[in-house]
């Protein structure tokens, strides 16, 4: 009975990462404003996102952008990521709508979705903004001759390819949106089309790469049109490439011209329904180079380790009065836009009578619309030795750059915790909040496991196939006999 059962652990042990995958898809909530997205989200732990299938068409909405974001959570030394991908889907009018169920192959795994009902109710819409300016367009190139038996006409087109800087000059360590875009007018859309555009995307991916920074990439695997207006006249824009970028030195980042290869059609002068009305050929636009200038942060002590952003402190406490010996948890979290891998955990100036451990971290990260903010909270767990009033704004601090008002500033807590009962220095054994992780202790099993178990299991396993292999041979003798 024993190897019988040893067998079937180890199959099952077997079969744990096949369970262990954690991909979900989380649908947005209804009802809907009609100014507002509804959204349809993958949610990945522990992994990265390397193909998945498109999102779904949904009657009476139209895709448009997406955006990630990706949380970190560390608890007791165990450090889990959850990425989540999110579709934009902007709604065409008011009224109900029915997404139907449909499934979605993310990493070679299918996850199904139920669907639901979509209500959109009414809502004032807001006020659409426009980009840039066009760049620069290259004369056409030379295109194949026109046919002897049909007259094509080289019709003008209103497109451009530009290069996004959100700003000219940029501190060391501050965030800068860069973007490249092709822009399209909707009349022209039958003149333009995309040629052998994996090789080029990569191609001027590698001209865009500055080597001092640290990238917050945008992440997007197909390319879909926005609408957007420009000088009052409708266009499509494609976004081929986005990301946040923060200096890690002074030295400028310098985007050189870049170039896309485009398919431009020539159309019949006189068309029919015989032949084709349409003649391909090839354009190539051109962006302006781009600079950005880094300048040095404002003398400091710490100016070359301080982070940099727009920050602010969110706290909160387990408990404001508690006992001698009776731990607490204090949570000192950072919220706003930068560079949140580049925030490191305050290290408190402990007191006499406080007992300050190793915090868990929590990180929050969103990409979207040319930002990247989100918090990073640290949660002390804190033990109290003697009793007394404790100003927690005397143990914490945690100095940053403000590159909006281009000054250093100090976030410290405000809260305080009150102590009582009476000093007990020969407490050895100490009641501590330990955390989620540890609550379960008193429920798990504590039977001791031999460090051989897995070699006993295969020992087992080898018997019993040698046993199905001896049987297997007797049966075909005798059936042959």
């Amino acid at each position: 009975m024993r190897p019988f059962i040893l067998s079937l652990i180890l199959i099952f042990a077997l079969a744990v990462p096949g369970l262990a995958q954690q991909v979900s898809i989380e649908l947005g909530k209804s009802p809907l404003p009609i100014n507002q997205y509804y959204t349809v989200s993958i949610k990945l732990q522990d992994d990265q996102l390397k193909e998945y299938s498109p999102f779904p068409e949904i009657e009476g909405f139209k895709k448009s952008t997406r955006y990630s974001s990706e949380k970190t959570i560390t608890v007791g030394g165990v450090t889990s990521i959850v990425r989540t991908y999110t579709q934009n889907y902007a709604a065409l009018e008011e009224g109900d709508y029915v997404l139907n169920p449909f499934s979605m192959k993310v990493n070679s795994v299918t996850v199904q979705s139920q669907g639901m009902t979509i209500k959109v109710v009414p809502m004032q819409a807001g006020t659409p903004q426009g980009p840039n300016m066009p760049d620069l367009i290259d004369p056409q190139e030379e295109q194949e001759p026109a046919s002897t038996e049909i007259e094509f006409v080289d019709k003008d087109d209103n497109a451009f390819l530009t290069l996004y800087t959100s700003k000219e000059k940029v501190f060391v360590g501050e965030g800068v949106d860069v973007a490249l875009y092709f822009y399209l007018a909707d009349e022209d859309q039958r003149l333009l089309d995309f040629h052998d555009f994996a090789n080029q995307i990569t191609g001027i991916l590698k001209q865009i790469k500055q080597p001092n920074v640290w990238e917050e990439a945008f992440d997007f695997s197909e390319i879909t049109p926005e609408n957007v207006t420009v000088q009052g006249k409708p266009y499509l824009r494609f976004r081929l490439y986005e990301a946040v970028l923060y200096p890690l030195n002074m030295q400028t980042l310098a985007f050189p011209q870049l170039q896309l290869k485009m398919i431009k059609y020539k159309v019949a002068k006189t068309p029919n329904l015989l032949t084709e009305d349409r003649q391909e050929g090839f354009k190539t636009f051109f962006s302006r180079p781009r600079e950005v200038q880094v300048v040095e942060l404002p003398p400091h002590p710490l100016r070359n380790v301080v982070p940099v952003g727009n920050y602010t402190l969110r706290e909160s406490l387990s408990r404001k009065r508690t006992s001698v010996n009776k731990s607490f948890t204090y949570l000192f979290e950072i919220v706003g836009e930068g560079n949140l891998d580049a925030v490191m955990a305050p290290v408190p100036a402990v007191p006499a009578g406080l007992d300050f451990y190793s915090p868990d971290i929590r990180q929050d990260v969103t990409r979207r619309a040319g930002r990247v903010s989100g918090e990073k909270s640290f949660s002390y767990a804190i033990l109290p030795r003697e009793p007394g009033t404790y100003n927690l704004a005397n143990t914490l601090e945690w100095i940053y750059f403000n590159p909006t008002t281009a000054a250093y500033d100090t976030l410290r807590p405000t809260l305080q915790v009150q102590v009582t009962g009476s000093r007990d220095s020969d407490a050895m054994v100490l009641s501590r909040d330990l955390g989620s992780f540890y609550n379960i202790i008193e429920n798990e099993d504590n039977t001791l496991v031999s460090l051989h178990f897995f070699d006993e299991i295969k020992r087992y396993t080898n018997i019993i196939l040698v046993v199905l292999l001896v049987v297997a041979t007797f049966v075909f003798l005798k059936n042959k006999a």
